[in-house]
């Protein structure tokens, strides 16, 4: 595969405003908050790096310098605690820091997550690239392999198209979610062929719903590009993929691993439970 090929950046639309997570998010970015200590976007790179992507792309907006600084070097602090027990709680990040190359662009209007993507355009040049929404926090998965982001890049390796992660939900719980329709062409990946933003479900065309993990070819743009604004004036990742779906082969893949989902109260404190008790109990 030639270097052209090769995924190397990953996008971080962190823009939003954190609502559900009012009050702690007033003066916040919702992505700082910690899984026990270390905070959701940490984790979200971490994931990008596991998968050998070492550029870092964020599409920022007012109020979110603390992701800039979480990633730059805090002079003050480490010199108060050189030297001290304290010292190696620093580790993981001086690794991330070491590893890879930040890069912020601001999106003016919070105009949907397609907008966000194509705010990233300058960031991605014309190479293929990957997204992750931090607030989907994805586990390792039980048999120690990589997790979700390493196995879409295998798999847009094999098929050299984009790929999109899915899980099966309860199908109640359809209308929260982009869901898909597609045919199985082997275990788990499934050849999209039209997707559905937040259907009822008795509209539902399966339970598979999309969860914030993407491997795009670097032709997404352009379908973002032509695709009009939705409901309140907001572009939808979703409506471009099945735009591009409808042309060419787009894959869906059943992830291996754990979600949760830290965009919601219950879910952020389902991952807090469950680190704390997998990754950092008895430290």
């Amino acid at each position: 595969m030639s270097d052209t090929q090769r995924i190397r950046k990953c996008l971080f639309p962190v823009a939003g405003y954190g609502t559900r997570f009012l009050p702690a998010t007033k003066a916040m970015p919702k992505e700082m908050l910690p899984i026990v200590n270390k905070p959701l976007i940490q984790y979200g790179v971490e994931e990008a790096m596991e998968a050998n992507l070492t550029q870092m792309g964020f599409i920022t907006g007012r109020g979110k310098r603390a992701i800039a600084d979480h990633f730059d070097t805090s002079y003050e602090l480490e010199h108060q605690i050189q030297g001290t027990s304290k010292e190696k709680h620093l580790a993981d990040i001086r690794h991330v820091m070491d590893s890879c190359d930040f890069m912020f662009i601001r999106q003016r209007e919070m105009l949907g997550l397609g907008h966000a993507i194509l705010t990233g355009e300058s960031i991605v040049g014309k190479e293929p690239f990957a997204v992750i929404l931090a607030d989907d926090l994805c586990a390792t998965p039980d048999d120690g392999s990589d997790r979700a982001l390493s196995q879409l890049v295998d798999l847009y390796q094999r098929h050299n198209c984009t790929v999109i992660a899915i899980e099966e939900v309860p199908p109640e719980n359809t209308g929260s979610y982009g869901v898909i329709a597609g045919e199985e062409i082997e275990p788990g990946v499934y050849r999209i062929t039209d997707m559905i933003e937040k259907p009822k479900p008795e509209e539902a065309p399966s339970n598979l719903a999309i969860i914030g993990r993407y491997v795009f070819t670097n032709d997404i743009f352009d379908y973002i590009r032509d695709t009009p604004p939705g409901a309140n004036g907001e572009v939808q990742i979703t409506d471009a993929i099945k735009a591009m779906a409808q042309e060419k082969t787009v894959l869906a893949y059943k992830f291996k691993g754990h979600r949760f989902d830290c965009g919601s109260i219950g879910g952020f404190v389902e991952a807090t439970n469950y680190y704390y008790e997998n990754d950092y109990k008895g430290r």
